[in-house]
């Protein structure tokens, strides 16, 4: 963004914008110490905003007795409190269900950082509070300073006392608006000893303990400074989300400019000094120029210098703009800075009369910041900031000038021997205007100089000599002059800005299709590979990655392919995954490493997924372009893993749910359908035993059957459930041996029949049928499946008909029956597990809806397959279900027409 440009708003800042009205508005009650009377300005406010006509109800204060206290109440709404049980009592707490329930415009809820007792929702009141405001209710409540996280050893240093219970400070930063409530050292003393804080014995020990004077003191200092900084970063916030540029000097913010030059540590230093007399927040900003490389002494003088800011506390950016003064200003003016700092060198002449210096230009344009200016000591040498001016290019760019200027002179001197040209300077701006657009600006400032003689030795009177007769003709020679400079500036600096748009837009375009490409690759030893693939492209340099695998890294990519990694290497790759910090060569932990490695997942200490590793062995460090790079990569990279990972989780998850729901469809079906046939086993048998020969030898035959019978029907179901676990586990064991058909069928009729089948059966078979080769009491179990199937949902005076013929070179087995068919709804997954026609308690004899299911992966298991039709065909009911075989080479018959 050029100085010139309008300001706009910041995307982060309008965003956190947006997210605040969609939820409730928090107000809190910062008090320095207990007793300042936080609860009494709450319930003073409430009241006031009742009388206003809002909405307010209290959903839990605490009075502690005070009757001033206690009489603010009356008149508000108060929830009624929950009891929990706690170790056997019950403890009267913040009823949250209530609070969401009843949906108040605003709830009051003392005491923000108390711990709730075990059994409630959250363990912590200000995460009910969280929950309010996203329900979008206003919360107002209540802290004190020494109960924010940040503070505990601050406080504890100060006081002695280890405060227990704490607030994050991320959930205090969640408040809208933060009213601090304090009194005088001596006047909360004297409401102490008064009693109207503690009672008299506890107000004893707390004035020898924790309420001295000094204490206090400390304690109000850290209670306005915390406001005061909560102040100055909702201003920041409001300004950049309205587009407002600084300085507002509410705040101190420092800024200090850091150059590629020797005083870069000293200047941070004095940075960082001057931050900590104002306990301000401080920037580290570096401005580079489009399209200049930085030679590797200088890039290693800034590197060291940004990495000694970051490790001061500094926020460091890297920026890129042509005019330096202004890109530092804009900066300034955005993030609300109040104070430049910037190092000045000792000027060499005759360059620095060539050259602003970059405070002078600072100075001109920072109104309302202040400028500190570091002085260069003896042996820093030049200027850290560099001049604005291009590098001096290739010499076909002056070559290119010099030709340039040279084929307009000829061109000049051709026309005007032939046409009077009134100007002839024309000709030398198109040779100023070329070397610009293809060479940048030095060319085209030569090519201006060149132009300049060459059109006074040429084209001026007197010709062929450098004088000028006319003083109009000087001054039209300078005019010229002025314009091709400015022209090829102009022109060279278009061509620049071009240039850098288009590297801009290729770097965009990459880090696009590497994202993309990530995202499309569906494992993490896929991702990674690709991205060490990228990063070696990228950077020129050998990559890997290792991933976390059951607590220790494993080398999981690598490009050029590597095996493993010395020892040192693996030290500092361990170290950087614990530790959520880069680690290795350029680094403060172990440096000798060759291979820098930096943490993938977040940075968080030992919570990432592993780390990412660029060789070192031999080349420089890093620059702050490819070490910029090499964090988006990560990131990228990190995020495609962390992707992988939760989709392995998820599908776990889903195939966990699956199971589960499988697990109670099966125990419902086995308590249902193993109730009926074992409470008849168990009714016979009580009768045989209670009566025993009082029962005649009639009746007790026919119990013996109906045990004997639905005993078979148990081993069926058995029989069944473990075919099915063996299908799922790839174990089914299958005993190949030639089966007749015909036979096949014939058994299936006998055992319904056996079981009290009603139906009429038919079974046919085409001549000369084969035989084929397959698991007989597989078989036996496939086909009794569908043939029980059929006599469950055909009804008693159904006909079954089982038919047997050769078609396209398979054993087609069918069971056709006349019954009402099968619903259209369930005709899809009829043959799937738990599957159950609305009629009937099941299928396949069993009732638990494996029948069919297990008919199918028996015949799959056979290479063959199943279907099924209804009505059957030729018919305006039934069903059909075909089983289909595949004939051994063996078994050769002739074939029928389907």
């Amino acid at each position: 963004m050029s100085g010139e440009e309008a300001p706009r708003a910041n995307p982060d800042a309008l965003l956190a914008a947006a997210e605040r009205e969609a939820r409730g508005k928090l107000r809190l009650f910062l008090g320095a110490a207990p007793g300042v009377g936080k609860t009494y300005a709450m319930l003073s406010a409430a009241r006031a905003a009742q009388a206003g006509g809002r909405d307010v109800v209290v959903g839990l204060v605490e009075t502690h007795g005070r009757a001033e206290t206690e009489a603010l109440t009356a008149g508000l709404e108060m929830l009624p409190r929950k009891g929990i049980a706690y170790r056997g009592r019950l403890v009267p707490e913040f009823d949250l269900d209530a609070a969401l329930a009843r949906r108040p415009e605003l709830l009051l809820v003392d005491e923000y950082a108390h711990s709730n007792v075990d059994g409630s929702r959250h363990p912590k009141r200000w995460q009910d509070v969280q929950d309010l405001l996203a329900a979008g209710i206003d919360v107002w409540t209540t802290l004190n300073i020494q109960h924010v996280e940040s503070l505990n050893d601050v406080v504890q240093r100060i006081t002695g006392v280890r405060v227990r219970e704490t607030v994050p400070d991320a959930a205090l930063s969640k408040a809208d608006e933060i009213i601090l409530v304090d009194l005088p050292s001596d006047e909360l003393l004297k409401r102490l000893a008064d009693g109207k804080v503690y009672v008299e014995d506890t107000a004893t020990r707390a004035v020898q303990s924790f309420f001295k004077p000094s204490n206090l003191t400390a304690l109000r200092e850290l209670a306005l400074r915390r406001v005061a900084a909560q102040v100055d970063s909702d201003l920041v916030e409001r300004m950049q989300g309205a587009a407002i540029e600084g300085p507002w000097a509410a705040g101190e913010r420092l800024l200090v400019c850091v150059g590629p030059d020797m005083a870069a540590e000293r200047v941070v230093r004095e940075a960082k000094r001057l931050a900590d007399l104002m306990d301000a927040a401080w920037f580290a900003v570096t401005v580079e120029r489009p399209g200049h490389v930085m030679a590797s002494p200088d890039r290693q003088k800034l590197d060291a210098g940004l990495r000694l800011a970051e490790s001061l506390g500094a926020e460091v950016r890297a920026l890129v703009a042509g005019d330096v003064a202004a890109e530092v200003l804009r900066f300034a003016r955005f993030e609300n800075v109040t104070q430049i700092i910037i190092g000045k060198a000792r000027r060499r002449w005759p360059l620095s009369a060539l050259r602003r210096p970059l405070s002078d230009a600072l100075v001109r344009g920072s109104a309302g910041i202040a400028i500190h200016v570091v002085t260069a000591e003896a042996g820093e040498g030049r200027a850290g900031w560099r001049s604005r001016l291009a590098p001096a290019g290739p010499l076909s760019g002056y070559v290119t000038a010099a030709l340039g200027v040279a084929a307009a002179t000829l061109l000049g001197l051709v026309l005007t021997r032939f046409v009077a040209l009134p100007n002839v300077s024309m000709l030398y701006l198109l040779a100023v205007l070329l070397p610009a657009l293809l060479h940048g600006v030095w060319p085209a400032i030569l090519a201006s100089g060149l132009s300049f003689l060459a059109y006074n030795f040429f084209f001026i009177d007197p010709v062929e000599t450098f004088t000028i007769a006319r003083p109009h003709e000087l001054l039209a020679l300078l005019v010229f002059l002025i314009v091709a400079v400015i022209i090829s500036a102009i022109a060279g600096r278009a061509r620049e800005q071009a240039r850098l748009a288009a590297r801009r837009m290729r770097a965009t375009r990459r880090l696009y299709d590497f994202t993309r490409k990530l995202s499309a690759l569906p494992d993490r030893n896929s991702v990674a590979e690709a991205a060490v693939v990228e990063l070696h492209a990228a950077l020129g340099r050998a990559s890997v990655i290792l991933l976390a695998q059951e607590g220790t890294l494993a080398l999981t990519a690598a490009w050029p392919p590597e095996d493993r990694l010395d020892t040192a290497s693996m030290t500092a790759a361990g170290w950087a995954f614990d530790h959520g910090e880069p680690a290795g060569a350029g680094t403060g932990t172990l440096p000798r490493a060759p291979w820098l490695f930096q943490p993938l997942g977040g940075g968080e200490r030992g919570g990432g997924i592993g780390v990412i590793g660029i060789e070192h062995d031999g080349t420089a460090p890093l620059d702050t372009e490819s070490a910029g790079l090499l964090g988006t990569l990560a990131e990228q990279t990190a995020a495609a893993l962390l992707r992988t990972l939760l989709s392995a989780e998820v599908t776990r998850v889903r195939t966990a749910a699956e199971t589960e729901r499988v697990r109670n469809i099966l125990l419902a079906s086995i308590s249902h359908d193993f109730r009926t046939p074992l409470a008849s086993i168990l009714g016979a048998a009580t009768s045989l035993l209670d009566y025993g020969t009082d029962i005649p030898e009639a009746a007790r035959r026919d119990l013996l059957v109906q045990m004997r019978e639905e005993s078979e029907n148990l081993d069926l179901m058995v029989r069944n459930l473990l075919s099915m676990t063996r299908l799922e586990a790839g174990a089914l064991d299958m005993r190949r041996d030639w089966v007749d058909v015909v036979e096949l069928m014939n058994r299936a009729v006998a055992t319904v029949k056996k079981r009290g089948a009603p139906q009429r059966f038919l079974v046919t078979s085409a001549p000369d049928l084969p035989l084929i080769e397959a698991d007989p009491s597989l078989m036996d179990q496939a086909l009794g499946n569908v043939v029980a199937n059929a006599v469950r949902y055909a009804g008693a005076g159904a006909r079954i008909r089982l038919s047997a013929t050769v078609i396209d070179g398979q054993m087609v087995i069918a069971v056709t029956d006349d019954g009402p068919g099968i619903p259209a709804e369930t005709l899809p997954h009829v043959f799937e597990k738990f599957v159950r026609a609305p009629r009937g308690a099941g299928d396949g004899g069993d009732g638990s809806g494996l029948g069919l299911a297990i008919t199918r992966g028996i015949v799959e298991a056979h290479g063959g397959s199943v279907s099924a039709r209804s009505p059957a065909p030729g018919q305006t009911s039934g069903a059909r279900i075909a089983l289909r075989l595949p004939l051994s080479p063996q078994a050769a018959a002739p074939e029928d027409e389907a």
